[in-house]
C-alpha cells in the first residue's frame, strides 16, 4: 500500500526549490478532446494535401492523429524527391489543426483541482506558464473563459511554421525558461505523455507526470520522472502545507 504521508512528503521536497512551473495543456489543464478521435481531422489535412502533392507517403496516408499528420506531412516535405514540393500543404495542415483546437476549447472540461492548484503555486511566489503541443490562440481562449489567463504569465505553444518542434523536442520549454530567466533546475513541468517527459529531461528540466493510467505512470517512473500523481489533490496538498510552514516561519 502507498505511503499518502510518504508522497506528501516527497511533493514537498520536490516544490520546495521551484520557482516556476511549467503546465503541459491537454491533461493536466484540461480535457481537450474528451477522448474523442482526430482521425477526422487527419483525414481533412492528407485531402488538403493531395491536391498539391498527389500521391502521399505511406506514413502519411496510414496517420490518423492531428498532431502526428503535422509531423508525417513534414518529414515527406523534407525527403529529397526529384520534383519541388510547395510549402502549401503544410500551412494548409496547420491551419485546419488549429480551428480543430479552436472548437474543441469550447467544450473542454478543466482537470479537476487544477485552479485551487494554480492559486496554491501563484501563493508560495511561484511563476506558472504553459508550455503544449497545441496551438497558442486557442489555448488563450480557453485560459481566458475560465478565468485563467491572469494566472498564466505566458503560453508557449506548437511553432506554426516547423511542426518538428513539437515535444518529444524540448523548443517550447527552452522558450519558457528564456522568458522566466531561471536555471533549470527551479523549474518544474507537468506533464501526462512521456513525449512531455523526454522534452523536460532534454531542456534540463524537474518533471511532474500526470496520468491515471497505471502502465504510463510506471513507464515515468522507469524513465526519470521526479514523481507521478494521478489526481492535482496530491499536488495541492503539498503545495498548502509548504504555504503553511512559510507562513509559520514568518510568524516566529
Amino acid at each position: 500500500m502507498t505511503d499518502a504521508t510518504a508522497d506528501e512528503d516527497a511533493l514537498v521536497r520536490l516544490l520546495r526549490p521551484t520557482r516556476a512551473v511549467l503546465f503541459d495543456f491537454d491533461g493536466p489543464v484540461c480535457d481537450l478532446f474528451g477522448g474523442a478521435s482526430t482521425r477526422d481531422v487527419a483525414d481533412e489535412v492528407k485531402r488538403a494535401a493531395r491536391q498539391h502533392w498527389g500521391t502521399l507517403d505511406p506514413d502519411v496516408s496510414a496517420c490518423d492523429d492531428s498532431h502526428g499528420i503535422l509531423l508525417r506531412l513534414r518529414d515527406m516535405y523534407d525527403r529529397r524527391s526529384p520534383e519541388h514540393r510547395s510549402r502549401r500543404p503544410l500551412e494548409l495542415a496547420e491551419g485546419i489543426v488549429v480551428r480543430q483546437e479552436a472548437r474543441a476549447v469550447a467544450g473542454a472540461r478543466p482537470t479537476p483541482y487544477v485552479g485551487d492548484l494554480v492559486e496554491a503555486l501563484l501563493g508560495l511566489g511561484m511563476r506558472v506558464v504553459m508550455v503544449s503541443n497545441n496551438a497558442e490562440e486557442p489555448i488563450r481562449t480557453y485560459l481566458k473563459a475560465h478565468g485563467l489567463d491572469t494566472k498564466f504569465e505566458r503560453v508557449f505553444g506548437r511553432d506554426r511554421e516547423d511542426a518538428r518542434r513539437m515535444k518529444p523536442d524540448p523548443h517550447c520549454i527552452k522558450r519558457a525558461r528564456e522568458h522566466l530567466e531561471l536555471p533549470a533546475a527551479s523549474c518544474l513541468m507537468v506533464g501526462d505523455q512521456l513525449t512531455d517527459l523526454k522534452a523536460a529531461r532534454s531542456a534540463g528540466t524537474c518533471f511532474l507526470g500526470y496520468t491515471e493510467d497505471e502502465a504510463k505512470a510506471e513507464e515515468m517512473r522507469r524513465s526519470g520522472a521526479d514523481f507521478v500523481v494521478s489526481s492535482h489533490l496530491a499536488v495541492l496538498a503539498a503545495a498548502r502545507r509548504l504555504l503553511g510552514s512559510r507562513v509559520g516561519e514568518r510568524v516566529m
